[in-house]
């Protein structure tokens, strides 16, 4: 009873944070549209990282190490592989051509219905866990309990890191067909151009949908299919909706500030890739042997930091290399 009490306080708490900051973001920084400069995107990513972090301390005291470990993993995990979404969004928005003064406004939109989705997927997804377990068997002399939905996770997430792995094939991407275009072309009459920061307008007394509205139903059904890897990662973590929810939300909710910030030095982060790749072998094989080892929640948090900051710093080395080599005094 108390620790659903706690978890109650926590979403509350939670709730009021989100929607504050968020309107905050609309009718003050996202008021009018505007190329957001690399200071802005730096005080934005800065204050949602430290607000991420400080709630995570927030869970230390309020329910202890564990959950705050649980926190804090998924919280990593979740802005390590929407990393791979900035990739996206840089496509996206360079296919529809989308002028910078309106990047933020589509990313705050797209993200925006994110919030929704992922709070679906994430408490209908315990839900369909908790109703997965196998009756329990004897295996080594121990007794265990198998998750169908859990090892199936895992199964995919190692597919999914294998293949991340895999050289990309030299393709340029059409978003003219891909599933958010069709829809709105569906629902509306949409006029091919952009008329302002505006979703729609009109034009000979008949209403239209604009070029904008199109790209931001192409940056939602994109997170959809982002969140097909992210939220089956942070089920490896834990089971708690409330710590699962709250990780992730932070995470997104910084990455728009995050893609202006690196929008144009993604080759300083040429491992990265391949660091995400071996975090999802790492959290699918955890799903797997889940049944028969527990890893530590401290213990997945260290694996997945030192991850990442053996990626990041290899990159930061091979980006410093290549850009000596590259130099007119070379």
């Amino acid at each position: 009873m108390k620790y659903i009490q706690q978890e109650s306080t926590t979403l509350i708490i939670f709730g009021i944070l989100i929607i504050g900051l968020l309107l905050v973001d609309l009718f003050i920084f996202n008021k009018k549209s505007h190329k957001v400069t690399i200071k802005e995107a730096l005080k934005w990513s800065v204050m949602w990282i430290g607000l991420g972090v400080l709630f995570g301390g927030y869970i230390y005291f309020d329910m202890g190490m564990e959950k705050a470990s649980q926190y804090y993993t998924a919280f990593l995990i979740e802005k390590a592989l929407s990393v791979d979404n900035l990739f996206v969004f840089i496509m996206v928005f360079r296919f529809f051509k989308v002028p910078d003064a309106y990047q933020h406004k589509v990313l705050f939109y797209g993200i925006l219905g994110a919030i929704f989705m992922r709070a679906i997927f994430i408490f209908f997804g315990v839900t369909l866990i908790e109703l997965s377990y196998l009756p329990p068997i004897q295996l080594a002399g121990q007794t265990v309990e198998i998750n169908v939905v859990m090892t199936l996770f895992g199964g995919f997430l190692i597919y999914a890191g294998w293949k991340s792995w895999q050289p990309e094939k030299e393709e340029s991407d059409d978003y003219s067909n891909s599933i958010g275009t069709q829809l709105i072309h569906k629902l509306f009459k949409v006029d091919p151009n952009f008329h302002g920061d505006r979703f729609f307008t009109r034009i000979n007394g008949k209403r239209y949908a604009t070029q904008l509205l199109v790209v931001v139903a192409v940056i939602e059904f994109t997170d959809l299919l982002f969140a097909v890897d992210s939220i089956p990662a942070i089920f490896a973590v834990s089971k708690d909706p409330v710590i699962l929810y709250t990780s992730n939300i932070f995470a997104i909710l910084g990455l728009r500030a995050l893609y202006f910030l690196l929008a144009g030095a993604f080759d300083m982060f040429h491992y990265l890739k391949h660091g995400l790749a071996f975090i999802l072998v790492f959290i699918g094989i955890k799903m797997v042997i889940a049944p028969i080892y527990h890893f530590p929640s401290v213990l997945s948090l260290m694996v997945v930091g030192l991850i990442l900051a053996f990626c990041i710093i290899l990159s930061l080395y091979r980006y410093r290399v290549k850009k000596q080599s590259s130099s007119p005094s070379n």
